[in-house]
């Protein structure tokens, strides 16, 4: 097999190709309406991708991706319909498709999901979050693809460095010796714990309930907590102070009834200055039925719109809480920025890119400054690869816990066949347990078990039945 060897001390990895991609999807209704922001999300397709490589020897392997193309969340601009946005995110698979199927000569995978991600973005200018959509899923099954090729897992293929983190693609404030050191002492746990969202328009207690769904899971933060046992919690908040501290103090009413839990608060952009953050973080201090609520908070994510969010200094806010961003981070340099506006946090998040959490990662960890941390957040992602291969990068990140919402909006691998539902329920009988059509993710005491997602591949031991899909429109 080729290998390169300019990635940084006496590390080799592998050159490959991607020789054929293939994009297909699969609707999704939820059973509850999402709201996150400005948004509420009722249904939204999911993406698959089917990429196959070749080593330097000439052998091929197929691997696969997953990932719902959820609409307002990469572009917010109000002028736009969901159905536009949706095709913002297949125009983004469709050019990063094209563009990874160019002749170009053998390279790693890290190189080729970089380069793949720049000329993407240099295609569809306006929006690198959205326009980096398509590379992000593409560097994921190849990466399977790899792992199947090689028969490693993916925790095997990043701790060796066999990703290739490294070379002129990386950027330069990166040592190429110090990551892959990094890499080497990354290991995955057994078990992570889920810290369940909590959207806008969620009942809170069973009373709260006024059109039951009434399949059988839980509707109600009561419900969720009975059933699943969870002790980690992402609050989403509104901007409107009054309504979020009145929501605040019913959704504590409930937490506070745990003899210890923590929470995340995200403001999904909705927050238009610091002042108005300010003057709601002020009343929650002022109010004595938030106290162990705020005093539970770990953090609070993406306050203002990423219009102004590099241009709107945290202050005296920062000293506070920890801040996290997410809508803004599109983009190598922004967490940089962001840590000068007072900001410590930054998320993974697998539709941004696998390689850009590894980056973050590295350099957090390798960061002389005490405080950075990294926050694994969710995308609705569903049962099956997508969810799969984000926990297994949050569990390989050393990261304790994840914000899991897949499972709570969408009962199971909604649309897929008995044959595929068959499939990965006996490859990860730790992951998911037997519901009334199919597997379900499994959370016990608020915790996942992913011991199997060390398979062969991207952890998982089974592929979609992609025969069943349409072909991306």
């Amino acid at each position: 097999m080729t290998m390169d060897r300019s990635i940084g001390g006496s590390v080799t990895a592998p050159r490959i190709r991607i020789i054929e991609i293939d994009a297909f999807e699969r609707d999704i209704r939820l059973r509850l309406p999402f709201r996150f922001g400005a948004a509420t999300l009722e249904k939204a397709p999911q993406a698959f991708l089917r990429v196959r490589v070749e080593d330097g020897e000439g052998r091929t392997a197929l691997g696969a991706a997953a990932e719902m193309m959820v609409p307002k969340w990469f572009d917010k601009n109000p002028a736009l319909t969901p159905a536009q946005n949706v095709d913002q995110l297949r125009t983004s698979i469709r050019t990063a498709a094209a563009a990874s199927l160019e002749p170009s000569a053998p390279t790693t995978l890290f190189g080729a999901a970089r380069l793949n991600e720049m000329e993407t973005v240099r295609r569809l200018p306006g929006n690198p979050l959205a326009a980096g959509f398509g590379p992000s899923l593409i560097a994921r099954a190849a990466l399977d693809a790899y792992c199947r090729l090689s028969g490693i897992s993916f925790f095997e293929a990043v701790r060796r460095n066999l990703v290739g983190i490294g070379g002129p693609m990386l950027p330069g404030d990166i040592d190429a010796d110090a990551a892959s050191a990094m890499l080497a002492s990354l290991r995955p746990a057994g078990a992570i714990s889920a810290r369940h969202t909590i959207g806008l328009v969620d009942p809170i207690s069973e009373g709260d309930i006024v059109h039951p769904v009434g399949d059988g899971l839980p509707e109600s933060l009561e419900a969720v907590i009975t059933r699943y046992g969870n002790r980690w919690f992402k609050i989403k908040l509104s901007g409107a102070i009054d309504a979020d501290v009145d929501r605040l103090t019913r959704i504590a009413a409930v937490l506070d009834r745990l003899p210890d839990y923590r929470v995340t608060v995200d403001g999904n952009e909705q927050f238009g200055a610091a002042e108005q953050l300010a003057a709601l973080l002020a009343e929650i201090e002022a109010t004595p039925r938030l106290a162990r609520l705020r005093a539970a908070i770990a953090f609070v994510e993406q306050p203002f719109s990423r219009a102004i969010t590099m241009e709107t200094p945290l202050g005296d806010l920062a000293a506070q809480l920890p801040f996290l961003i997410d809508e803004s981070d599109d983009g190598d340099g922004v967490f940089a920025g962001a840590r000068r506006l007072g900001y410590t946090g930054v998320s993974s998040k697998t539709c941004k890119g696998i390689y850009r959490s590894l980056m973050k990662a590295i350099r957090i960890r390798t960061a002389t400054v005490p405080g950075l941390f990294l926050s694994g957040e969710d995308l609705t992602c569903q049962a099956g690869l997508a969810v799969q291969q984000d926990l297994a990068l949050v569990s390989l990140l050393g990261l304790s816990h994840v914000e899991r919402n897949g499972h709570h909006y969408v009962a199971g691998m909604q649309g897929a066949p008995q044959a595929e539902k068959a499939r990965f329920a006996a490859a990860h009988p730790d992951l998911y347990e037997q519901g009334a059509e199919g597997p379900l993710l499994s959370i016990r005491d608020g915790r996942i078990a992913i011991g199997s997602l060390g398979a062969v591949g991207y952890a998982s031991g089974a592929l979609p039945v992609f025969e069943a899909m349409t072909l991306l429109s």
